[in-house]
């Protein structure tokens, strides 16, 4: 017996016309359920993919030695000022704190949309 011959012995599909095709409400209830599955995924991903911040982050950063108190600044400004970068890498003494108040002031200032 060869393969056409097969298929052609086969008896046709007894299943009702309707269970054949997808109707509107089958596809619509498809669709919520995929996208109820793609929320909880979501969800369940999220604690997994956040970005997480440094542990300890200290409330009064003038505790701090002056080339971590820089650090601190550079972080929170996103930059570090191009006034404070040889004393953040110890090429040159670290200036007063008033001088880096200034500093990082006028940097908050230049760029606003920074945090």
């Amino acid at each position: 017996m060869t393969h056409e011959q097969m298929l052609a012995a086969l008896s046709p599909v007894r299943l009702p016309t309707a269970l054949t095709a997808l109707s509107w409400n089958e596809t619509l209830a498809l669709l919520s359920l995929g996208l109820i599955a793609g929320g909880m995924l979501g969800a369940a991903l999220l604690p997994l993919t956040r970005r997480r911040g440094p542990r300890a982050r200290p409330e009064d950063p003038h505790a701090l030695p002056v080339p971590e108190r820089l650090l601190v600044l550079s972080r929170r400004l996103g930059h570090l000022p191009t006034a404070l970068r040889a004393a953040a890498y110890g090429a040159a003494p670290a200036p007063p704190d008033r001088v880096i108040r200034a500093i990082a002031r006028r940097a908050r200032l230049r760029r606003p949309w920074r945090r």
